[in-house]
């Protein structure tokens, strides 16, 4: 039998559980950062086990949304925003496990660029996540989303400026096609960043 409490929605943990996803989100892009700095395997478990509480946490957002009767936002809002900050570290995940299969091939590549813009978004994710509670102003939030659609666009250059350095033939063709993986998986996770401001936006705008 459920409570009275959770069926009405009278309390914040669609807020609270919304912080807790978008705070692991910025803690996967910190072990990135970390495994660039020294390739290990224990980074890994650090993902997958980052991974896995992030999972829970969006389950169970999922399972409130089909218990509670009112929420704090509409339901497809906050099942798209928790969906949204769940990809940033699954997709990190996938970005780590292949960085080990082929290290020796990419030992001297520097990811120092991407992970910089994958910090300010992560940063500016979990702000806006943070401030959703609050009823922020329309304004202000704009703001956040448009330099995160700036981060994005400069993600975009890079990754074409590295591909022109990729293609120009000085390197053999395995680690061509490892590191334009890579390349496509850390401009994955800014387009993820990118989607949760757009989602986040679209909330404060539709609740203004």
């Amino acid at each position: 039998m459920f409570s009275l409490q959770r069926l009405v929605g009278g309390d914040s943990i669609f807020f609270e559980l919304l912080d807790k996803s978008a705070e692991e989100a910025r803690e996967s892009v910190q072990i990135l950062v970390k495994l660039l700095a020294a390739p290990s395997a224990g980074a890994l478990d650090d993902f997958a086990l980052l991974r896995k509480k992030d999972k829970r946490i969006t389950e169970e957002i999922s399972e409130r949304l089909t218990t509670t009767f009112v929420t704090p936002l509409e339901r497809e809002d906050i099942e798209a925003l928790s969906t949204a900050l769940y990809k940033i570290p699954k997709t990190l995940e996938k970005f780590g496990e292949r960085l080990l299969v082929c290290p020796e091939r990419i030992r001297r590549t520097d990811f120092s660029r991407q992970a910089e813009l994958l910090e300010k978004a992560a940063d500016l994710v979990l702000t806006m996540t943070r401030e959703l509670r609050n009823s922020p102003d329309l304004e202000k939030v704009k703001e956040q989303n448009d330099r995160l659609q700036y981060l994005e666009g400069e993600a975009d250059k890079l990754m074409v400026e590295l591909l022109h350095a990729l293609y120009s033939g000085e390197k053999d063709p395995i680690s061509v096609i490892a590191l334009k993986d890579l390349y496509d998986l850390l401009e994955k996770v800014i387009d993820r960043c990118r989607d949760a401001g757009n989602i986040l936006f679209h909330i404060v705008l539709k609740n203004s």
